[in-house]
Order: structure tokens, then C-alpha cells, then sequence
């Protein structure tokens, strides 16, 4: 990642934060009050900053360092938009303490001024609902969704909480950047506007619970190159009902002929449903996302995949011969949980650059200290690591006590939650 592109999400943050703050500075105001006021104006830009991040465009992720960049930042930029606009009312209050603790009470209790401070409260909580539903990992997708939405409530409540107490210019500028991001999200990403009609042409059978499906683009395919995922919701189409939502795929093949495979492992309802999917089915794809696999070096490389997480690697072998010596160490449980094997097999006979090992069993903690390269054999090497997040920790750990830099060290997250 470039130097620019690494700058980019904190001087947008820093943009949309100071705007705010700047425009409503408070002048010649106790400090309390003062402090209120900065965090009031603080949690509002954060929280700009962080609808924006939510916005799945490829060429605002590109700008911006890749969708798990974004994402990470959107979670982090809420967090604190949260405790700061927490501390917001409490500034208030403490500005009032010492000569009125009255009035510090009336500042805490929205039955005491009405609607300018019920609706500030009423946004703090649906704030509260759906930062919980961010650090809640076992709510069901539509449940998680139905109170993340509330989150875009509590922006809009405070938007009215800012009219109600008179702050014209400053509101305008909140509300029409609040609107801008909403509407942006409902209606080009979850609208589907910004992905592009795609068929499935082909379903095989690669594992026991994963399949390949092969997408037919309709109109001009997305651009996309091996290593990359794409988001794909699937419709409604004969026997088949869609899930109504998309999901993240990494590409198993690129054809020539614009043609898509992704991979599919059983893991949820969603990815249990798709093992039933049926030719003919309409797809709406967007992407490609990521850089993962795309600028490798041309000196030796050590590719770790765990189950599907072999998909990336197969995209790469697929689409061309390696041009520097490769080990790529593939784990999995089961032979029935082995997919691809016999493809890799002779992929690996034809490229002399490829070193595959293939392990079957447990991937705990010794057996992975056993199948990955000594110190001595790491020197020089680039790791890039793909398969469940506690294989991919683990890994990561392995390798840094090994000697291997963390910036010889990728991985691709897909927790866009």
C-alpha cells in the first residue's frame, strides 16, 4: 500500500471531523461548556467519517486502501463517535454542576426541555443499539441488519436534535452529507445499482458441502483479477429462492471469456442454501475487492491455505505460471473436504515453480509449527495466508517468532459486520 493511500482514511476522518468543529468552535465560553460543544461536533464528523466508509464502491475502496481497510475504520470511527457523544451531555451537565446542580439534572433528563433534548437522547440510544449489534457475533444476519439500520436513525435524530436547537448552517451541512451517505448505501449498494447482471451457467460439486458456480456476465463483466473477491446476491429463479442478500466471494477463476467461478463452502444458511443453486439463476456481482495476491514479489514465496481458503491461490494458478518459486502448504480435515486436489496436483506437475504440500488432518497449533518452513528457510520469503481466522492468527504468530517481518506477512479479512 502506498504511502498516500495508507493517509488517506485519517485526513478524510480529519476533514469531515474538523469541518464541524471549526465551523461551530464555541468563543469566549466556560471550559465545561466548551468541551460539550467540541464533542458534540467531534461525534458528529467521526460519524460522518464512518457513514462514508460504508460505502462499497471499487473505486472508493481503491482510493482508499481495499474494503477491509474501510470497514475496519467504519467500526473503529463509530466506536469513538459513541463514547464521544456520551460524554457530550455529561460536559454539559458539569458546566452547570457547581452553581446549579439543578440545571446540571434538567440537562440529563429529556422530560425537563422537551424535544430538542428527547430527540439527542432518542439518537444516542438507537446509537447504543446498533453499536451493540457491531460487537454482537452470534445475532442472525437479518436481526444484525435490523438493528445496525438503527444506527442511520440515530444520525438522522441527531441531525433533528441540532434543528431543534437552533444550529442552522452547521445542520444543514450534517444533514445533507448524512443523506448523501444513507441514500448512497440504500440505493447504489443494497439498490444493487453498483453491480453489474450476471447468469449461473455451470454448479459442480467440489467438496462435501462446496461447490463452484460458474457466473455468465449479461452486460459488460466486472473488472477483477486473481486473488481478488467480488459481492454476490443471488435471485430468485426456478426452484431456487435467493438469500436477499450478497455475500463475499473470493474468485476461483477468471475466464477469458469474462466468464466468473466462485467457490462456495457451506458455513451459513445463506452459503448452505447456495449449495442448491441452479443453472439459470440471475446474479448481481460487484468488485473486484482486495489486493491480496495482486503485487508479489518475484523473490520465493510461502502460500498457506486452509479448506476454501484455497480459492485465491487456485485463481493465480489458474490464470497464469509463476514466475518465482512458490511452496504452497494446503490443509484440510478430510479427504472429502479436499477440493481441488487433483487440479493443484497438476497444475503443481506442470510449474516447475511450484512446491505443493498438502496436509490432512487437525491444524492446531504443533501441527502448523511442524508443516510451516524453519527459520532458516524463511529468510527472504513473503507469507500470504488464507483460511479461518484462528489458522490465520495462528500462522501469523508462527511466522513472527520465526524472524519473518510483519510486512512479509498478508492476509485478507472479510468480517464485514
Amino acid at each position: 500500500m502506498n504511502f498516500l493511500r495508507t493517509l488517506s482514511i485519517p485526513l478524510l476522518t480529519a476533514v469531515l471531523l474538523g469541518i464541524p468543529v471549526i465551523w461551530a468552535f464555541p468563543a469566549e465560553l466556560p471550559a465545561w461548556r466548551s468541551l460539550g460543544i467540541v464533542l458534540g461536533w467531534a461525534g458528529c464528523g467521526l460519524l460522518l467519517a464512518s457513514l462514508l466508509l460504508m460505502l462499497r464502491e471499487t473505486w472508493l475502496a481503491e482510493w482508499l486502501g481495499g474494503l477491509a481497510r474501510m470497514y475496519a475504520w467504519h467500526h473503529v470511527l463509530g466506536t469513538v463517535a459513541y463514547l464521544i457523544l456520551l460524554a457530550h451531555p455529561l460536559a454539559l451537565a458539569a458546566d452547570n454542576l457547581a452553581t446549579s446542580p439543578v440545571l446540571a439534572w434538567a440537562l440529563l433528563s429529556p422530560s425537563a426541555q422537551g424535544w430538542p433534548l428527547w430527540s439527542g437522547w432518542l439518537a444516542l440510544l438507537c446509537l447504543m443499539l446498533g453499536m451493540a449489534s457491531a460487537f454482537a457475533k452470534r445475532l442472525t444476519y437479518p436481526v444484525w441488519r435490523w438493528l445496525h439500520g438503527l444506527l442511520g436513525v440515530a444520525i438522522l435524530l441527531g441531525c433533528l436534535h441540532l434543528w431543534l436547537l437552533g444550529l442552522g448552517p452547521t445542520f444543514f451541512f450534517v444533514l445533507l452529507l448524512s443523506l448523501l451517505f444513507i441514500g448512497w448505501r440504500l440505493i447504489r449498494v443494497d439498490g444493487s445499482l453498483a453491480a453489474r447482471p450476471y447468469l449461473v451457467s455451470q454448479v459442480q460439486k467440489v467438496a462435501e458441502g462446496v461447490v463452484e458456480i460458474s457466473l455468465r456476465p449479461l452486460a459488460a463483466p466486472i473488472s477483477a483479477r486473481a486473488g481478488q473477491f467480488v459481492l454476490v446476491g443471488f435471485d430468485d429463479g426456478g426452484r431456487f429462492e435467493g438469500c436477499g442478500e450478497s455475500h463475499p466471494f473470493t474468485l476461483s477463476a477468471i475466464d477469458p471469456d469474462g466468464h466468473l467461478r466462485i467457490s462456495v463452502k457451506a458455513l451459513g444458511d445463506c452459503t448452505q442454501h447456495l449449495q442448491s443453486v441452479e443453472i439459470g439463476v440471475a446474479a448481481r456481482v460487484q468488485g473486484g475487492f482486495g489486493d491480496f495476491l495482486i503485487d508479489r514479489p518475484g523473490t520465493a514465496q510461502i502460500w498457506l491455505a486452509g479448506g476454501i481458503g484455497i480459492t485465491p491461490f487456485l485463481a493465480v494458478l489458474r490464470d497464469k505460471p509463476l514466475t518465482g518459486p512458490t511452496t504452497l502448504i494446503y490443509l484440510y480435515r478430510q479427504d472429502v473436504d479436499a477440493a481441488y486436489v487433483e487440479e493443484l496436483r497438476t497444475l503443481a506437475a506442470g510449474q516447475p515453480q511450484l512446491n505443493l504440500q498438502l496436509h490432512r488432518g487437525e491444524s492446531d497449533a504443533a501441527s502448523l509449527a511442524a508443516w510451516l518452513p524453519e527459520a532458516a528457510a524463511l529468510v527472504g520469503q513473503t507469507a500470504y495466508l488464507c483460511g479461518p481466522p484462528g489458522l490465520v492468527r495462528a500462522a501469523v504468530r508462527i511466522l513472527g517468532q520465526r524472524g519473518m517481518p510483519s510486512a512479509h506477512i498478508h492476509f485478507e479479512g472479510f468480517d464485514f459486520r
